[in-house]
This record gives C-alpha cells, sequence and structure tokens, in this order.
C-alpha cells in the first residue's frame, strides 16, 4: 500500500510525489518537457554586476534535452554559461547568433526585451 502523505524517508531522502521513488531515481518528472514552445531569447544583466547573460526560455524539451542543447550552444558560442530554472543562460550579449542557431535546429524563436 503506497503512502500518498509520505514526502521524505530518513533512509532514501525526499521522495517524488507521484511514483514515491527517491527524487535521484525518479523517472516519471525526467520525462515531461519544461518549456511551452514560445521560445523568448532575451538579455539580462539585473543581479549580475552589470554583465549581460543571454536567456532562452521556453524550449518545449525535457531537462536532460535542455542541458544538452545548451552544452552545444556554450560550444558554438564560445562562451561560459549554466541551465537552470528551465532557461539557457549564455555568457555575454549573443542573442542574434542563438536566434540564428535555433532557427537552424527547428526552433522559431524571438528576441525578448532590448
Amino acid at each position: 500500500m503506497k503512502n500518498r502523505n509520505l514526502v521524505y524517508s530518513t533512509d532514501q531522502g525526499r521522495l517524488c510525489s507521484d511514483c514515491e521513488q527517491p527524487i535521484s531515481d525518479c523517472k516519471c518528472k525526467s520525462d515531461q518537457t519544461i518549456g511551452d514552445g514560445n521560445v523568448l531569447i532575451a538579455l539580462e544583466t539585473k543581479g549580475r554586476k552589470g554583465k549581460g547573460v543571454t536567456t532562452i526560455k521556453g524550449l518545449p524539451l525535457t531537462e536532460e534535452a535542455l542541458k544538452q542543447l545548451g552544452k552545444k550552444l556554450k560550444a558554438q558560442c564560445g562562451t561560459g554559461g549554466s541551465v537552470k530554472d528551465g532557461q539557457i543562460e549564455i555568457q555575454g550579449d549573443n542573442r542574434e547568433k542563438v536566434k540564428s542557431l535555433l532557427e537552424v535546429a527547428g526552433y522559431k524563436s524571438k528576441l525578448f526585451g532590448r
């Protein structure tokens, strides 16, 4: 019998609310797409001491596919960056380059912001 109220176990740590497996072993969350397909590319400087970061939001990919695309975009832009909270961050103002790379990969995107 499954205990639907259990969210933490001392022997396994945090548990998935759907499959009740440890978060590290959860399969049900890894297959879900994160974005809605409305791909927005923006330059953000808030909270970064004035340094610009190109952010890509709304890609309709799973978390693993998003990480792989982020790695590919970072390599092609020749900069660093990260993937977190369902968005890709690339250091510097690479909006035009990222837009063209996403179009080649088959994603329609819009420049957002300034």
